[in-house]
């Protein structure tokens, strides 16, 4: 990475901000209170007033600001974090977003954040305490403040480091394939609603139909439930919570900070991806760096799930932050422009590696094509993975999918109701309404590195449909991990912006993206891909109607077919690194 003079003039759930007290607790400090100021009102455009607290070092000058905007509260003037980073020389201002805390207004997630964040940041700049030099920080939602206001900023915005973030609300938060993310949106919207379900109510609560009134099972009604519900394709609603478009003006350097199983796994390379390609200021291309680790929503740490990944897992993104605000900030040589692009966890190998771009360059796309005698179904059917493109006619898969009865969620990409991480999927695979392809085991080492997509020839009896992909590492005593996961709905198979219901019984093809990985397959190991229609509570049920989403109060079966022969050659895209 490239320094450059331009730079340098130029829910409830209170984990999220704790994240971000205890890396920054861990960093040794001077003895010197700060000078704190509580509930500051900062006048937005509309002249609506949001409220801050505001923690300065006990010294003369100006200082190097950083930025937090958040809706989980932002503490008091007691704050630990606030002492902390006086400290280390740095003023701190944390805002309450719209509507949250003591800030007026509304609270309607993503909705007011890009102006919220800009009026905001004009409003440090020019305090008398800022030394032009602006960083913003925090985890998840704080993420996402970071990203709504880093477009067009002035700047005097140096730097970001967005952990676990998200850029657009409707395509890494909402909505995946077409599909609502069910659990993870009613799940969160609830809590920082300020409806508080047990697990026992949240899991029933997700079955209530409609889903455009699922809102009102509660009191007070929490209504932009409702309104992420009626707006199901990327319309007006959703542009404006999100920055779609506007990467390209983009023109600071930045941190991302993700996690393999983390609900915005997919999202963390979509931004450095679109900052790469897109920002106009080519050392803003050169300057942005992703690491990512076996991790959750939450806290690193070597265990997840079911799978421990060693010591090396527990590196601690909190010190990689401290040394990225303190290089960008404060001029400190702390060793960040040698780090690689893409710092990326190897799982299997369970160690960590550098990248200069995703997928790795030396990645070779490889076709894995599914395979069966027309009995895939569970564990214990005769479906394959290999190499060969089908030459002759192969039997047809079959499953019923009933919405009734909907293939439960275990392990992947979670927040709020649902455990996260890996976990053995070999009680899923007995369902019938499973298929499950295989490899042979590996002899040697096989290093998928990059984006997984699976190539769908299918048919169904239903005008509208779900179909299901599950990417898994089978370990040989059996056990079967996930990895990664993905979802497309029919109606979205031609894009998000307008839907296209299909022909019961007319074969489609279906580009369905499983998500992204950085894993090895030893020896010994075996590859997997389940195929089915319905991942529940992750992704609602699709009713197979064809109705308008979210209006339908009755389910119905679905019948799928799964085509592998030659004019229909369905087959998984990997990424796979040479031997070493």
């Amino acid at each position: 990475m490239q320094k450059s003079q331009s730079f340098l003039r130029s829910v409830r759930i209170p984990w999220v901000l704790f994240m971000a007290l205890v890396g920054i607790l861990a960093i040794p400090t001077l003895q010197s209170e700060p000078v704190a100021r509580e509930n500051v009102k900062i006048t937005m455009r509309d002249g609506t007033r949001l409220a801050a607290n505001l923690f300065l070092p006990d010294a003369k000058g100006r200082f190097p600001v950083i930025l937090m905007r958040t809706p989980y509260g932002k503490g008091t003037i007691q704050s630990p974090i606030g002492r902390t980073l006086s400290r280390l020389g740095y003023a701190l201002v944390i805002q309450d977003c719209r509507g949250r805390g003591d800030s007026e207004g509304t609270w309607d997630p993503f909705r007011y954040d890009v102006q919220d964040g800009r009026d905001t940041l004009r409003w440090v700049i020019h305090q008398p305490w800022c030394n032009g030099r602006v960083g913003t920080a925090g985890a998840s939602y704080v993420g996402w403040t970071q990203w709504a206001l880093a477009p067009d900023a002035p700047p005097e915005l140096k730097t970001m480091v967005p952990m676990v973030p998200f850029a657009d609300a409707y395509h890494h938060a909402a909505y995946q394939g077409g599909a609502f993310q069910l659990a993870l949106c009613f799940g969160w919207g609830l809590s920082v609603g300020g409806v508080h379900l047990d697990p026992a109510q949240l899991k029933k609560a997700f079955r209530y139909l409609p889903l455009n009134r699922w809102h009102e099972q509660f009191h007070p009604p929490v209504l932009y439930l409702r309104d992420w519900i009626v707006h199901s394709t990327f319309d007006h609603y959703w542009r404006v919570r999100s920055i779609y478009g506007r990467y390209q003006n983009i023109s600071c350097p930045i941190l991302v900070i993700g996690g393999w199983y983390d609900i915005f796994s997919q999202a963390v390379f979509d931004c450095v991806d679109q900052v790469r390609r897109h920002a106009k200021n080519r050392l803003v291309r050169r300057n942005i760096c992703l690491v990512v680790g076996p991790w959750q929503h939450g806290a690193p740490k070597r265990k997840l799930g079911e799978l421990d990944f060693g010591p090396e897992a527990v590196r601690d993104p909190y010190q990689l932050q401290q040394q990225w605000l303190d290089y960008w900030l404060q001029d400190k040589e702390t060793g960040v422009e040698n780090w690689p692009p893409y710092l990326l966890f190897i799982m299997g190998e369970n160690r960590w590696r550098g990248f200069s771009q995703w997928p790795p360059r030396n990645a070779i796309l490889r076709r894995f094509y599914l395979h069966s005698q027309g009995k895939a179904n569970t564990l214990h059917g005769n479906g394959r993975l290999d190499l060969c493109p089908p030459s002759q006619d192969e039997p047809h898969d079959q499953f019923v999918y009933d919405p009734h009865n909907p293939v439960p969620t275990l392990g992947g990409n979670n927040l709020v109701a649902l455990p996260s991480g890996p976990f053995d999927q070999t009680s899923i695979e007995q369902r019938p309404d499973v298929l499950v392809y295989t490899t042979q085991p590996f002899i040697h080492p096989l290093r998928v590195i990059g984006p997984v997509k699976l190539i769908l020839y299918a048919a169904s009896t239903a005008p509208d449909t779900d179909f299901t992909v599950k990417f898994l590492d089978v370990h040989p005593d059996g056990r079967a991990f996930n990895l990664c996961d993905g979802i497309l709905r029919a109606r979205y198979r031609n894009g998000d912006t307008q839907t296209q219901l299909i022909h019961p019984g007319q074969i489609y093809r279906y580009e369905i993206q499983v998500g992204v990985t950085a894993n090895t397959f030893l020896p010994g190991h075996r590859l997997r891909i389940e195929v089915s229609s319905s991942n529940f509570p992750r992704f609602d049920r699709n009713p197979n109607t064809g109705h308008p989403h979210g209006t339908d109060t009755e389910l119905y079966q679905a019948t799928q077919t799964i085509y592998h022969d030659p004019a229909h050659p369905s087959h998984l895209l990997l990424y796979v690194l040479p031997p070493l």
